[in-house]
């Protein structure tokens, strides 16, 4: 196969992933407004919507280190394609529990838990499955193109779901069910040639070398710290139910909004960082971003009007995503094939802990403080994070490019 056809073909086959992704985000998304619309019409209790959040998110921490080697040592397309089948087949559980009558609290949390271990799985590997569709110098733009694509999704997602729940949940559930078959058709159909990896002995080194990596790369380790804690703190996500409900006083469809407007931020940001890439004050562009974010976070907790949230809500997707773009290149330019999965493996631990433990911790302040102190207190631990960061890793402040070499620690 000449140059031409084998560039066309892997640009077919990045589309193919492109819509894969954007069909199982929108899945995501929706199921997720809808479990926690559901769980919240069931409870009327801000501990319970923590509850799922913690659900979704101790099946990541605790398969962290075996999903890294599953992603490294199997074929990576396989597995985002069983873990999507295994989605939709506990999505469809809840369709049947609300035809059937019979879905509780119990059945969520369960269903938000299987939810958990299959994005444990899947994520590392489809991350790590990326680098083999484009070349290096196309990657950073693929990333940011990724990236768009979920934030697309993100708004449709949100916005749909809130308006199908309004009619019936089984709406819900059943276009998401729809939406991860297709997505697995899709990521079934591409056909690259796998690169032979190392077969390493399964060993303590091996299972954490992830986590090493990691740890001698203070840039990498600053950047998803950074991202853990801050966004771990100013998270409203969870809360945003009760904030529909008994503040702002809209129905699923003002949810549906508030859950679609940090992705619009996020969207046009990511475009921009397409078109404009940090090359030149990366560093200076993350921790003023954070400061957006806890500011911004500050604001939508104060407000009592639907279009000042809003906007608020616009500027935390807006600035949230400078950081996943800094940290997504920095991880895929600078980590070797053979170890991706491990790599991101902990990247995504590192995702999933800002954003399923940060719904439960927003949970669990609420719980004791009510929502709008709690949303305050995270925002104003945002910005502190950002400034200790910025004198914990002296660095990351001064990062310019991201494909520069990378700073070690020393042993």
């Amino acid at each position: 196969m000449d140059d031409a056809n084998r560039f066309a073909m892997k640009r077919s086959y990045f589309t193919n992933f492109w819509i894969a992704r954007f069909f199982s985000s929108i899945a995501f998304q929706m199921a997720s407004v809808a479990i926690g619309w559901q769980m919240y019409n069931l409870t009327h209790d801000a501990f319970s919507l923590g509850l799922v959040g913690l659900a979704e998110f101790v099946p990541m921490v605790l398969l962290t280190l075996i999903v890294g080697q599953v992603a490294d040592r199997f074929d990576r397309r396989k597995i985002v394609v069983i873990c999507q089948v295994v989605e939709c087949a506990f999505l469809a559980l809840m369709l049947v529990g609300n035809l059937g009558g019979w879905l509780g609290s119990s059945q969520i949390l369960l269903v938000a838990a299987i939810l958990g271990a299959c994005r444990a799985f899947e994520g590392p590997a489809s991350s790590a499955f990326l680098p083999q569709l484009v070349s290096k110098e196309m990657l950073p733009k693929a990333i940011a193109w990724t990236t768009s694509t979920w934030q697309t999704s993100s708004i449709i997602g949100p916005t749909i779901g809130g308006l199908l729940f309004a009619i019936s949940p089984n709406l819900v559930y059943g276009t998401a069910v729809a939406a991860l078959l297709a997505s697995a058709v899709l990521i079934s159909f591409i056909r690259v040639e796998l690169r032979v990896r190392k077969a390493e002995p399964v060993s303590l080194r091996t299972i954490f070398s992830g986590i090493e990596f990691v740890w001698r790369h203070p840039m990498i380790l600053g950047t998803i710290s950074l991202d853990l804690f801050a966004v771990l703190l100013g998270g409203a996500t969870a809360l945003l139910p009760i904030f529909a409900q008994d503040i702002l006083h809209t129905g699923p469809w003002g949810l549906g909004l508030m859950r679609t407007a940090p992705a619009i931020g996020a969207l046009l940001m990511s475009l921009v960082l397409a078109r404009y890439p940090l090359q030149k004050a990366a560093g200076p562009a993350l921790f003023g971003a954070l400061a957006v974010f806890g500011l911004a976070t500050i604001l939508f907790a104060v407000s009592t009007d639907l279009t000042v949230s809003l906007v608020a809500l616009f500027l935390t997707g807006a600035s949230d995503v400078v950081s996943v773009v800094i940290r997504s290149s920095l991880v895929q330019l600078h980590t070797p094939d053979e170890m991706r999965g491990r790599v991101n493996a902990v990247n995504s631990l590192f995702i999933g802990t800002s954003n399923q433990l940060g719904e439960f911790e927003s949970g669990t302040m609420a719980g004791f403080f009510g929502a709008v102190p709690a949303v305050i207190i995270g925002g104003i631990g945002t910005l502190a994070v950002a400034g200790l960061w910025m004198i914990l890793f002296p660095q990351l402040r001064r990062l310019r490019g991201l494909t520069g070499s990378l700073e070690k620690k020393s042993a």
